[in-house]
């Protein structure tokens, strides 16, 4: 491992690259006669994201079920669009731009437009145009494939995963005296059967390095192992095992597993959308990070983040805990700005499903959101049973862009006192705040002059949140035609407002659909911005319980309240009734504006002076104007407006300064509960069936979890999870782990024990290590103990005799596995005397609103980074991160020019490298071999080879001048040189 030499050369006081990777991508050919064999993740990628597109708009006249298969082109299975129509094959695998299909939904020919009846939406373009560029994965087969007559759940249960767990035997082996326990005996039988024999075990030091990076993502110091190998002499097995608990009772502990099972829980602290940022995400990292050094058994961990909010608890920090804890169903990434809210409602749901059947069952469920499972006995009725529950738990707070839900956290009783002053105090500002905008509200506002004159001030924009009543936005409106939005006019509501161009006459509409709390008299008003080139006769029409009545609305002048809104008169509505109000563009004689609707309360327009409190007389009265300005509504409204800014000043002074309630991002029980209606083909807007609330029929799991009409089920999930006869958990979790121990589970596809998962390469381990689990109750400290005390865990990576089981499927010895990103950047910063391990708390200071271009500076450990989706540290990205947008039990491992590149050029791997070199050169070493052997043991975990030495002596002695910067620049780019090297990045 000649690094210095091979890595790079010392040109000029910078570093050349002397190696370049190249690569190279073949095209694909026609489509053979035979589907190829599809992996686990493209057949998942096809149901999810493709077929539904596909059904939804294509099998209408492209099917067996339409009257004439149109241009004889079926989309229904591959041969269809293999063999293709009269035009011949339409999909190109790999090149969109060569598929006709593309071309037709593009709309780039009049002709071949297709659908006919209107282009589709951008977003389902997209996954058609992806689906193709990735060769159009497509598992269906058979030119007119028979319909499943319904899932056979018997025939499901005979497959491996949803078989009951089970005691098993543990096998006989010929090699008696080499087994350490019982997982050595299950490796070694399958090892005999292969006719293979396991190679020697690993190098002591090899070894603690091997185990300190699996158990706590650091490794250890030269003084750690040396302690180590001098305790070894005199019992091995046992000094082995005192390292074992030390590690696991190191707070580091948390640190590395939690972050395993972050990725599960897809955890971020922002969404892509815009940036928003999670403000209190980081209490659920810190539980989970708990939970992992407290030992907590895995089952309890379980419910706490399905249904912790509705566990019992003893104290105020168990409740505390769990509320936290339930983050786990709110993190996903989510697009707030959906104006659809129900199919909002359905995605947030489809996303909940998806991290708590991969997560916990390891199941691809979500696939059975438009109809059966194709491949898994996993009916479209058990999706929406599960459906139900989710769909009862209010995950957001709808408006034009939803908001997620924060839930107070549990606090002592001297704190509680506390808040709950300083709440009341808060409360009584609002409310006379209140008092104060509905009298400035009911004052009729001046007539604007259109020809420019000295009056009002331009108006502002104002959100719709800042006004009273309920404000149906236009960006929530239905549109009917094409209108164009506009910010040139500032005195709109909400981000802008809306016009029809003065064309089109007759053809457009904006239908402003309000969802009133409750049935009563609505005074309606209209805001739009006022203009000499406006309509003067706006037909706008209210649908309310009394009828239909049509007002004629001339928006060249400015609206009678504010300026902003124009009264549409007083009208009585029905919550559960037909309500709305309508702007047309029909034989309008100027342009059309339409901007928002405003529904107040008949009995909120009628301000009354509340009587005074005798005790505390705090409550403000509308102030009563000089006579001389009694009818000078102007001078009332600015007296009024300094009053309203004033206060609002003190209330935020006051909020700012006194005690905050701690929050975290949450769930909780809806308003409403029940079950819910198939949505056929996935669509929110066209229902089927009603399905009860419940869970996987597959499973077996007899006993019955009630569900009252007032609860949403989360609580029955949780124990339906946690059920002893509930074989999933278990085996899933002690896969996982296995996984982060050896570098691959039992079962490769973690996520997915399903029919189109591969199966087990050691069925019986499996369960023998699910049954332990379980009879160690789930602490997952013990299971990593007796796995990592197996002497299998303990083998060295190279191979004994050349290797016939290419892949290592039955561990004849230890996967040589790289560092995944986190180990690499805590590893650089702790040989650079930088890591800050500082634990939990906060990972950004407060006031951030966005993530983008967040500029990473923090030095702890790479658990508590600011985990943002729209820009995590380079280094992490670089070295195979989790995307954070879908649960990731297994990471991709690449090996790509780029990392290179990066530990080569980049600022901060060349700063903490002489960050390293000036924290060696201040140790008390004799001379540089001395420096050079701890340099290599730092970064390493061994001395230099006779060769690297030599070289690395070479270069040194080269380099080195009485300048004491050159000194440390040259150690500072030999530690560089050791950063790149493959020997850092991997572990034996």
């Amino acid at each position: 491992n000649d690094l210095i030499g091979a890595c790079q050369m010392k040109r000029g006081g910078g570093l050349l690259v002397v190696g370049i990777v190249l690569g190279s991508i073949g095209s694909r050919g026609a489509v053979a006669a035979d589907p190829p064999v599809l992996t686990a993740e493209q057949a998942e990628y096809f149901e999810k994201q493709v077929r539904p597109v596909l059904v939804a708009r294509c099998y209408e006249c492209h099917s067996p079920d339409a009257d004439e298969v149109s241009g004889n082109l079926r989309l229904d299975s591959r041969e269809g669009w293999a063999v293709g129509g009269d035009s011949g094959p339409v999909i190109v695998p790999g090149k969109p731009d060569e598929s006709l299909l593309i071309a037709a939904i593009r709309y780039g020919d009049d002709d071949t437009a297709m659908p006919p009846d209107g282009k589709l939406p951008a977003a389902e373009i997209a996954i058609l145009t992806q689906w193709v560029e990735r060769g159009a994965p497509d598992p269906r087969q058979g030119a007119a494939p028979v319909p499943r007559p319904g899932i056979d759940l018997v025939k499901g249960r005979e497959h491996w995963s949803y078989q009951p767990l089970r005691p098993v035997s543990v096998p006989t082996v010929k090699q008696t005296e080499w087994p350490r326990g019982d997982i050595d005996r299950f490796i070694l039988a399958k090892l005999e059967s292969q006719g293979l024999t396991p190679t020697g075990d690993a190098d002591r030091a090899v070894l603690m390095r091997r185990l300190s990076l699996d158990l706590i993502g650091l490794p250890p110091a030269p003084e750690e192992v040396d302690a180590f190998l001098a305790e070894s002499k005199a019992g091995p097995e046992a000094a082995y095992e005192r390292l074992v608990d030390r590690l696991l009772a190191s707070p580091h502990f948390g640190e590395r597993w939690g972050r395993h099972w972050l990725d599960v829980a897809r955890y971020a602290e922002s969404l892509t959308l815009r940036g928003f940022i999670f403000t209190d995400a980081w209490r659920y990292r810190d539980y989970v990070i708990e939970s992992f050094n407290q030992d907590h058994p895995f089952d309890r961990f379980m419910m706490e983040q399905v249904a912790g909010d509705l566990l019992p608890a003893e104290d105020w920090q168990q409740s505390r805990r769990q509320v936290t804890a339930t983050a786990f169903l709110a993190l996903g990434n989510t697009n707030l700005e959906e104006q659809d809210k129900k199919a909002l409602v359905m995605d947030v749901v489809d996303e909940q499903i998806d991290a708590i059947s991969k997560g916990f069952l390891a199941q691809t469920v979500t696939c059975a959101r438009c109809h059966d499972h194709k491949f898994d006995p996993i009916p479209n009725t058990d999706y929406y049973a599960l459906a139900g529950i989710l769909k009862s738990t209010r995950t957001l707070n709808h408006s034009n862009v939803s908001e997620w839900i924060q839930q107070p956290l549990a606090v002592d009783a001297a704190r509680e006192a506390e808040l709950q002053t300083q709440e009341a105090l808060l409360a009584e500002r609002k409310s006379q705040i209140d008092v104060l905008k509905k009298a400035l509200a009911a004052i009729p506002a001046a007539e604007g002059r259109p020809d420019g004159t000295p009056g009002r001030a331009p108006l502002k924009p104002i959100p719709a949140k800042d006004l009273p009543g309920l404000v149906v936005d236009d960006a929530q409106a239905k549109r009917v035609g094409d209108w164009t939005a506009s910010v040139y006019t500032t005195s709109y509501v909400g981000d802008g407002y809306i016009h029809d161009a003065n064309a089109a006459k007759g053809e457009k509409t904006v239908t402003f659909i309000p969802e009133l709390p409750e049935s009563g008299q609505y005074e309606v008003r209209i805001a739009y911005t006022s203009g000499t080139n406006r309509a003067t006769n706006t037909p706008v029409t209210v649908f309310s319980a009394d009828g239909e009545v049509t007002i004629p609305v001339n928006q060249q002048k400015s609206g009678d309240v504010d300026g902003r809104f124009h009264r549409l008169g007083r009208y009585r509505f029905e919550q559960v009734g037909q309500s709305f109000v309508m702007v047309s563009n029909e034989g309008t004689d100027g342009v059309v504006i339409a901007d928002a609707v405003q529904f107040l309360p008949v009995e909120s327009l009628t301000v009354a002076a509340p009587a005074p409190d005798p005790k505390q007389n705090t409550t403000p009265q509308p102030p009563e104007p000089p006579a001389d300005k009694a009818d000078d509504p102007e001078a009332q409204r600015k007296q009024l407006a300094e009053k309203v800014k004033s206060m609002e000043a003190e209330l935020k002074k006051l909020t700012q300064s006194g005690p905050q309630r701690e929050r975290v991002v949450s769930v909780r029980e809806d308003d409403t509960v029940g079950d819910t209606q198939i949505h056929v083909r996935g669509n929110v807007h066209n229902l089927g069936a009603q399905v009860s609330r419940g869970f996987l029929q597959v499973l077996p799991v007899n006993e019955q979890f009630p569900i009252s009409d007032k609860e949403s089920g989360r609580l029955q999930l949780a124990q339906w999870l946690a059920h002893p006869d509930n074989p999933l958990p278990a085996r899933v979790m002690a896969n996982r782990v296995w996984q982060h121990l050896f570098g691959e589970g039992l079962v490769r596809t973690v996520d997915n024990f399903g029919t189109t998962g591969e199966l087990p390469s050691h069925p019986e381990l499996l369960d023998h290590l699910a049954m332990r689990y379980r009879e160690m109750g789930m602490s997952t400290k013990s299971l990593i103990k007796e796995i990592v005390l197996s002497r299998t865990y303990r083998l060295a990576s190279q191979a004994a005799a050349p290797a016939t089981d290419l892949e290592n499927r039955f561990l004849a010895r230890a996967h040589r596995r790289r560092l995944d990103a986190e180990c690499i950047r805590d590893t650089i910063l702790l040989v650079s005397g930088q890591l800050d391990q500082t634990p939990g708390g906060p990972s950004y200071k407060p006031g951030l609103s966005s993530d983008f271009e967040y500029q990473h500076a923090d030095s702890r450990r790479s658990v508590y980074a600011s985990w943002f989706r729209n820009g995590l540290p380079e280094v992490l990205e670089a070295f195979d991160v989790a995307d954070s947008s879908l649960p990731s039990g297994r990471r991709n491992v690449s090996t790509v020019s780029t990392q290179a590149l990066f530990m080569l050029n980049h600022p901060w791997v060349r700063g903490q490298a002489e960050a390293a070199a000036g924290k060696l050169l201040t140790e008390p070493l004799t001379d540089d071999a001395a420096r050079l052997d701890r340099a290599y043991r730092l970064t390493l975990g061994r001395l230099p080879t006779s060769a690297e030495r030599e070289i690395a002596l070479r270069y040194l002695q080269t380099s080195s001048s009485p300048s004491p910067l050159e000194t440390k620049a040259a150690w500072a780019s030999l530690f560089q040189s050791l950063f790149a090297s493959i020997d850092f990045r991997y572990v034996e």
